[in-house]
């Protein structure tokens, strides 16, 4: 009886943790899918939460241009940047951080 518990215990472990990943991405996809082109800042943050990093500040002809950058948790080697000009989300796009393997003789 006790090691039927185990047992039980152990693949709901395994279970349950298979599949974090997946809804993590799902709930972003979600998020993602409330973003519009012409939203404020505050707007995109207000969804997508305060977990953003800076990735370039310029002033271009007199305009105010801000990238920032998102992490989609847990697959770090994937990120998200949004461009805004003047305030306004004018563009964003989703990179992937190049994965680099030592090669060995």
């Amino acid at each position: 009886m006790k090691h039927n518990l185990i047992t039980i215990i152990a693949l709901l472990t395994v279970l349950l943790s298979s599949c974090s990943g997946v809804r993590i991405a799902a709930m972003r996809q979600s998020k993602m899918e409330q973003l519009e082109l012409g939203m404020s800042k505050s707007q995109v943050v207000n969804i997508l939460g305060s977990s953003y990093s800076i990735a370039q500040k310029e002033i271009h002809m007199n305009d105010t241009i801000e990238v920032i950058s998102y992490r989609n948790v847990p697959f770090d080697e994937e990120f998200y940047l949004f461009r805004f000009k003047n305030n306004k989300l004018e563009k964003w796009n989703r990179e992937f951080q190049p994965i680099y393997k030592e090669v060995r003789p």
